[in-house]
Formats: C-alpha cells, structure tokens, sequence
C-alpha cells in the first residue's frame, strides 16, 4: 500500500478537545465503546458466514484480547472480527461520525440483525482520545486478497496511513496513554473496568499483563496455564426460563450482587415482540425496613452494560428490586448512557410493570401461603408501587394484603365483610403493636379484628386508598372506638351517669391540675382497664403531617383531641368515686388520678422526660405504702 497522509473530515477544529471532555459522562467509557466495536466486527463476520457471504475456519473461535504493557505505555484491543480494507478505513474512521454499523445494515438489511450490531467505530471509536496522545490502527479485512493497514493520529486533525505488517484478519488498536491517564495502564483497574461493562458479553475477553508474561518466561519452572475469559458469554437471562432451575436463579443473583441470602422469588422477563426485552428481577429478602432503598437495576444493551437504575427505562418504585434487564432495543444517544425516545421508553417501561403485577397475582393466586410469607418483606415495594403508579396499583389492588392482630393475613375486602356487623367500612389499624399493646387486648376480648400498619409509607399508604376507596374509612387502634367497647347490659340510669361523670371529671382535673382535659366516662365490657387515651383520626394525621414538615409548630392551627376514657366498671375508678369527698383520702385520689392518667398516656405514647421521672417516682411511693415502708 501506498503510503498517505491527509486530514480527517470533520465539521469542526474543535471537535477532539469536546470528545476529550464532554463526549461521554466517565472516563472509563473508551474501554466499553473499544470492546464494543470489537464485538461488533465480530458479530458482522458471524452475520456475513452466516449468509455465505464470508468464510472462517472450522470451529472458529472469536476472542477478543487487551493487553496492558506499562513498559511500552501502551493499551491494545485486539479482535478476530470483521476487519477493514484500507478504503473502509478511509471511510470509517476519517469521517468522524459516519456510523459503519449504519451503513452495514443499510447493505445488509434484509439480512442482518439490528439488535446484534451496537456501531462499527464512528464517533465511540474516537473516545480512545479522551485517555491517548497517539492512536493506532492495524487491520486486516476478511476479504480476499485484502491488505493490512496502519492508520495513525496524535489527536489533532492529521493522520497517517501506511501498510501493516498484520496477518490475521481483525483489528487491533494499540492506545499509547496521556501522562493524565497512566492509571488505565494498571491491569487490576482495567480488570476492575471490563468486568463492569463486559462481565456478560458474547466473545470471550482476554486480559493479558505483558509484563507479567515476561517475568513468567524468565522462570526456570513456568506453569503452562490455560487463559480463562473474564466473562460469562451466556448468562441467565438469555436462557429460556423453562432450561432455568432454581439453584441457577439463586446463584446467579449471588453472584451479580454479592449478596449471600437467597432471594424471596423472581421475575425471568423473556419477549421478542413488540420490542427485545430479557432480563431477571429479583425480590430480595430484607434484613431490616430501611434496606429497601438499596435496590440495584442493572441495564444492558447486547450484554453491554450500560448503568444500574436508569429511571427512564425502569419504573421508579422497581429500583427497590434488584436485577438485569437487556434491551437491545432501547434508544440509546452516543454515549449510551441517557435515553431518547420518551414514548418508545415508556412502552418498554409499562411492560415491565405489567409482567411484575402479573407475576405477583400469580403468586397470590396459586401460592397464597408463600404469598403470605413473603408479604413482609415486600409490602413496602408493593405499597410504595402503587402510590407511584396508578396502572400497577389497578392491577394489584384485590391481592394487596394486612396482617391481623390474630396473625392472620387477609384483603381489605376480607376484612370489611368479616367485620361489617361491628363497624361498617371502617378499618381499625395498628401501627405500633407494642406500645398499642392494650388497645390490642381490648379489640381481641371484645372480638374486634384490626390490620396491622406499622411501617414508614403506610401513612401515605392508608391515605392513598382512601383516595381511591372512597368509602373506606381508616381509623388507628387508639380512635375513638369506645363506642364498640361499651357494656351493652349495664343498667345504669342516665341521670347516675351524669353524676359519675361529673364526679370523676371533677376528680381527675383537680389531681392532674389541668382544667382543659376532656374527659369521658364509660361502662367497657372489661373491668381490667381503669383508662385509656383516645385521640380522633383527624387530629393524629395533622400531628403527624406537622412532624413531616420538621416539627413545624402546628398546634394552634390543628390543636390535640385526647381524650381520657375512664372506665367506670374498673375498681381503681370506684374507688376514686368513694374517697373523693373524704378529706384524709385526697392524697390517694390524687396518686390514684395520676397513675391511672399516666398508665393511658403510655400506652398511647411515650411520655415525656419529666412526666417519665414522675411516673416512677409516683410508682415507688405507691409500693412503698401498700409495703408500709
């Protein structure tokens, strides 16, 4: 070949300084469009035997090799694909931005796949720039007769070409590093880098150390080794889910994240129309609430990894999830690291949603008692998919579930028809079953069932279906129940009433020194409880909605509703009602008063340091009397 110098066809001086900083979002992106390109010759070869067009040797094996030399302060890519003549080099790699992958299938487009072929050079080639001062090509096309060349550039608008002394057909791109990036010459971090993007790709990739392979030949004994490819050319996901068995899912899922507990179950998406989308989601197993903002989404393109939690492609709430999808179809812009195409995106998007819906009504439906186990952990990825997409929470409305205070797990239309007699569309939830420990009591003795919401997006949760079933009312334990735990067969006179009531009201705001405590007096059906605190729903959710906006003072705008709900059939309020008027019991009443409002308060809330400190105090004097002491 004749040797030729000239200037590369572009539109702008300036093009090499904007690749070098703005082409591509990480710099480690020229190893992935490099190895990329590799693929793709490989591929077109494969594309071209296939159709007769090409002919390799028998069992030929594709490969593609990097290989660090820090002596020589080079990094190479070489490949066994396609290869090009010296006019496709002309026409490849002279234009920048005249895509061979486009003009490939524009010749072969009855022929070849799309979906196999990501871009032949063009603009990704020119990212070796953003980490090279000089760079250069050898190859040698698969076409008869063909003759290798050399093309070089410094980065500048010059380049050169020249006969190679290549042999084997394919392309190999030798980078000679800029004093900046010296780093990339370090084979753990260039391994660190192809397992990242490549871990799954169809050629098998090589990393060779070149100066290690010469300290190997200066051994007296050397170990003939045979080089393993850093990838998996297969993975799962490209499988057939029916060729799938559950040690496979469970090992692959350990090891793509690292993660040593077994997943709860998984999704294996697997479709050809309208759109190539594969992949796995799997539902983790969550040691504690607040690890469900760990989910990690791994998005592939032919195998290529592209970035983890692209919120265009994967439904936001799914990000909870951990898994791999792989979409050739995806519009991917010249660093293939944003999306185009917002309508294409949200197709592929509602899909994926869709196949989750259904694989969970499907587990519901045929598996209750596994849906059942599994309903702890992914209950908050449930809840929180439905607030943030209407279409999955149409799709999954009738399999959401509560657990019961009986341990039970039921539908909120179990529960209203269970339940129908005792409080018509109401729903009674806990959401602390410790510190609602008796007001739990009382609902199980009185044969009253409540579901039990006691995690961080159940507020917005409860508040969500009331908006979309609009005749169900939620109302916390601790609501004003007290009506549903009267004793129906007391026979006390309404005018008796009133004077206990004004006994006792009078009574207990003198002891508490609080005149603005309200007060109500009531005959439950157990005689166990001397009083509890009830507070109205309204009231709760402004507390609540203050502490949301960071403890903002609310209370002259929303002021608190507690109720104090004395039980007149409890002992410790009769006798409260006998020595109220007796002149040496007033310091009994007024410990009595205070304990009964303290034991309500607490198990309603947590009190507070000092009445905390009182509560105590009080509680050694009382024993302290009733010991003599």
């Amino acid at each position: 070949m004749v040797h030729e110098s000239g200037s590369i066809s572009i539109h702008t001086e300036n093009i090499f300084p904007i690749i070098k900083k703005w082409l591509y979002s990480e710099k480690d992106i020229f190893v992935r469009e490099l190895v990329s390109n590799s693929s793709d010759a490989i591929s077109k070869l494969k594309k071209l035997v296939a159709i007769g067009e090409a002919e390799t040797g028998v069992d030929e094996k594709y490969y593609i090799k990097v290989i660090v030399d820090k002596t020589k302060n080079t990094l190479q890519f070489i490949d066994n694909g396609i290869g090009m003549s010296g006019e496709e080099v002309k026409k490849y790699i002279n234009q920048i931005a005249f895509s061979g992958a486009k003009d490939f299938l524009e010749k072969y487009k009855d022929k070849a796949d799309e979906a196999q072929i990501i871009g032949h050079f063009g603009l990704g080639f020119y990212s070796a720039f953003m980490v090279a001062d000089k760079v250069q090509i050898d190859t040698l096309s698969y076409q008869k007769g063909a003759e290798a060349v050399t093309w070089v550039s410094t980065g500048g608008t010059e380049f050169d070409m020249s006969e190679s002394d290549r042999c084997e057909r394919g392309t190999t791109i030798t980078l000679y590093m800029a004093e900046d990036s010296r780093e990339f010459l370090d084979e753990f971090k260039i391994r660190e880098i192809l397992t990242k993007y490549f871990s799954f790709l169809p050629v098998e990739i090589y990393l060779e150390d070149a100066n290690a392979e010469k300290e190997e030949e200066n051994k007296e004994e050397k170990e003939l080794k045979e080089p393993k490819p850093l990838n998996d050319t297969n993975p799962l996901w490209m499988k057939n889910p029916k060729d799938c068995t559950e040690e496979e899912y469970k090992a692959f899922y350990k090891k793509v994240f690292f993660d040593f507990n077994d997943p709860l179950f998984w999704i294996h998406l697997n479709m050809d129309y309208p759109f190539n989308l594969k992949g796995i989601l799997y539902f983790p197993k969550l040691k504690h609430e607040f690890e469900t903002i760990e989910g990690q989404i791994k998005l592939y393109y032919n195998q290529v990894f592209v970035a983890d939690n692209i919120k265009e492609v994967i439904p936001e709430f799914l990000m909870l999830l951990k898994g791999t999808i792989d979409c050739p179809d995806l519009p991917l812009n010249v660093s293939r690291s944003f999306l185009q195409n917002d309508g294409y995106v949200n197709k592929i998007s509602g899909h994926i949603t869709k196949k989750v819906a259904d694989k969970l009504t499907s587990i519901f439906e045929n598996e209750r008692e596994n849906y059942n186990k599994y309903w702890d952990d992914i209950n908050p990825f449930v809840k929180y998919g439905c607030i943030r997409e209407q279409k999955f929470y149409d799709r999954v409305k009738d399999i959401l579930i509560y657990k019961t205070i009986n341990g039970e797990y039921v539908t909120l239309k179990d529960y209203l028809e269970k339940n129908k007699e005792k409080h018509e569309n109401k729903v009674f939830y806990v959401s602390d079953d410790r510190q609602q420990a008796q007001y739990i009591k009382m609902f199980k003795d009185h044969g009253m069932d409540a579901i039990i919401l006691s995690s961080m997006i159940d507020n917005h949760f409860i508040s969500f279906l009331e908006r979309n079933e609009s005749s169900v009312q939620f109302n916390r334990i601790d609501a004003d129940i007290s009506q549903n735990l009267k004793d129906s067969e007391s026979e006390v006179n309404e005018e008796e009433v009133k004077e206990i009531q004004q006994k006792l009201e009078t009574a207990f705001k003198e002891a508490l020194g609080n005149d603005k405590l309200k007060i109500q007096v009531e005959g439950l059906k157990t005689s166990s409880i001397s009083g509890m605190i009830l507070l109205s729903e309204q009231s709760r959710r402004m507390q609540e909605m203050s502490k949301m906006f960071g403890g903002m003072n609310m209370g002259d705008m929303f002021p608190k509703e507690e109720t104090l709900v004395l039980n007149r059939n409890n002992p410790l309020i009769q006798s409260v009602l006998k020595m109220k008027d007796t002149e040496s019991k007033k310091e009994d009443v007024k410990l009595i008063c205070e304990q009964v409002y303290d034991l309500a308060m607490m198990s309603h809330k947590q009190l507070e340091p000092d009445a905390m400190t009182r509560f105590l105090e009080r509680s050694n004097e009382i024993l302290s009397r009733i010991a003599n002491v």
